[in-house]
């Protein structure tokens, strides 16, 4: 088995974003998901207009996949092959799926929103993050009733051990209604560096609970 790590991890819940333990930003004037997550990106210098387009799990996902992808500058240590990304969570798309439900469900005023239906599905979130930065290797999206750090553990070793993947984003983005949370991992290769988590089900487990 390939030795692997955590080398960084990013935590968005209750209006606050935690990185590698420490409060990056917290916000505590947005009443409500839209205003924070949209605080959060003016916050973090993001500059990608297409994010005011998104529905909110990929709003979510794709601020702390980017703030990730940032602090660890994996786009410039690996081929873009060779990431990975690996998301779940219990809601699927419901959040979404909902919104549209809402636009068919009259049919004196059948006005489906094509804005709406691209985002009735949950792994849209990680074709976001793919073109964004420009990400090319695996990824998929599990749907699992609780956090499930043995599914995570079991198919992202299997993904370093038989295919060409050096590194990988990987973690939890769920929202649905007025609740949500994402935690978000990149593990890598060993580093060797003392700051590095080792990669078990135990440390996925422990900071999930943890933040």
């Amino acid at each position: 088995m390939i030795d692997t790590c955590i080398t960084a991890y990013c935590v968005i819940n209750d209006n606050k974003i935690v990185i590698n333990g420490e409060t990056y930003f917290k916000d505590n004037e947005s009443q409500d998901f839209n205003e924070f997550i949209k605080a959060a990106y003016r916050f973090s210098n993001i500059n990608y207009l297409k994010f005011f387009k998104m529905d909110r799990l990929c709003k979510l996902g794709f601020v702390v996949a980017d703030l990730l992808i940032k602090q660890t500058a994996i786009l410039e240590k690996y081929d873009s092959k060779n990431i990975s990304i690996v998301f779940s969570n219990r809601a699927s798309s419901l959040d979404t799926d909902r919104e549209h439900q809402q636009s068919i469900n009259d049919r004196n005023n059948y006005f489906p929103s094509p804005s709406v239906f691209v985002y009735t599905l949950p792994n849209i979130v990680t074709g976001e993050i793919s073109i964004r930065h420009k990400i090319y290797g695996e990824n998929i999206f599990f749907i699992s009733n609780q956090f499930d750090e043995k599914l995570l553990y079991n198919y992202i070793n299997t993904l370093f051990s038989s295919s060409s993947t050096d590194c990988c984003i990987a973690g939890w983005i769920d929202i649905d209604k007025n609740s949500y949370k994402a935690i978000i991992y990149i593990i890598e290769k060993s580093t060797n560096n003392s700051k590095d988590i080792i990669f078990d089900t135990e440390n996925l487990k422990k900071l999930y609970i943890k933040n």
